[in-house]
């Protein structure tokens, strides 16, 4: 029996896996409502102190909340409009940039003669090969299907019903959420056979959600901050449509590792399609990457407690696993998720182990 438990438990992993995966387009929207919920939480709390029902707190929180993203969006999309009417542009300057970067070095010679080598065995295996038997008479056709704007214009018109539809569900989940609030709780206690037991529940419950509220919000601080300083130093640097710049770094400031890399790359080839000379891309880079740097290494370890630090190894794991299986939403959900699991596991008996290996 024991030689079956390894094989079990690896046929049940791959069963979860499969289950996470195939299921995003429905776990997705209820991973983001739950967090909405933490963040939104203390809010109707306070709220419902001051004799507010609780239903009529959460769905005013939740419609403020929107209405400020709604405000926030209007007011920066003529510069997200600017930054993506421009890229064509940009990426055909990049790409005439680099071209004659190589042009006048001895790495295009170099390259030259790598393709010259690859042609003459591609035709040296073109000539060896059999040439294929076709039947006497008959003629292969191809038909390609015309480009059409309607064709991409109906694509994205269905795309963006998809996102608004479970942007829709997200909201209504989570003022359902903030509704029931402790009845799910109560519901989990009731269960539990004896009052000792019924203690250490609550206990748990109520340090978890402490600890991953407090997690949401300084992530939310700290990514708000990384946006409004990362705004203000490429205003400072003359950088074109700063605010979406720094809106940008302010999201990807959620992605450990990768997010501060590829906002400094970004930031890079943005100041240098601008300003056209290399000085003005590595100062717009080097200010970024500091910002990001002094915020992932002292802003936000100082406001989180040790015990919501996360070992770097675990962090790295949980960003390709999530982002494997759901995408760009999974690379964004990564860190709350893992912080979440350590949570609950510092404080439940018997996942110690795994506590102790996702800590720092």
């Amino acid at each position: 029996m024991q030689t079956l438990v390894m094989p079990l438990r690896l046929i049940a992993g791959a069963v979860v896996i499969a289950f996470i995966y195939l299921g995003r387009p429905v776990l997705i929207p209820i991973v983001l409502a739950v967090f909405l919920f933490y963040a939104l939480d203390p809010i109707v709390d306070w709220l419902q102190r001051f004799r507010v029902p609780r239903a009529l707190g959460a769905v005013t929180v939740v419609v403020l909340v929107l209405g400020g993203a709604l405000t926030g969006a209007v007011a920066l999309w003529p510069q997200v409009e600017a930054v993506v009417t421009r890229i064509p542009e940009g990426a055909r300057q990049l790409r005439a940039t680099l071209r004659d970067a190589r042009s006048g070095t001895s790495l295009a010679t170099a390259l030259k003669k790598v393709q010259d080598a690859a042609t003459a065995i591609d035709q040296a295996a073109a000539e060896s090969a059999t040439p294929p038997v076709t039947t006497r008479g008959t003629l292969r056709v191809e038909v390609t299907e015309p480009w059409r704007v309607s064709d991409v214009l109906w694509s994205g018109g269905v795309s963006m019903i998809g996102v608004m539809g479970q942007a829709v569900s997200v909201l209504f989940l989570a003022i359902f959420l903030l509704i029931e609030d402790d009845s799910f709780k109560r519901k989990l206690v009731r269960r539990m056979e004896t009052l000792g037991s019924k203690r250490v529940t609550v206990q748990i419950l109520n340090d978890v959600a402490s600890q991953i509220e407090r997690f949401i919000w300084v992530q939310a601080v700290t990514s708000a901050g990384v946006a409004a300083v990362t705004f203000g130093a490429l205003w400072w640097l003359d950088v074109d449509q700063p605010a979406a710049w720094g809106t940008f770094a302010g999201i990807m400031n959620l992605v450990p590792f990768f997010g501060p890399l590829i906002v400094t790359v970004v930031i890079a080839a943005v100041a240098f399609l601008q300003f056209g000379t290399l000085g003005p891309a590595l100062v717009a880079a080097g200010v970024t990457l500091a910002i990001t740097t002094i915020e992932g290494n002292f802003v936000t370890p100082h406001m989180l407690s040790r015990v919501a630090s996360l070992n770097l190894v675990a962090l790295f794991i949980a960003i390709a696993f999530w982002s494997w299986v759901w995408g760009v939403a999974g690379m964004l959900l990564a860190v709350p998720i893992l912080m979440t699991a350590k949570v609950i596991c510092d404080r439940v008996e018997g996942l110690e182990a795994v506590s102790e290996f996702l800590g720092a």
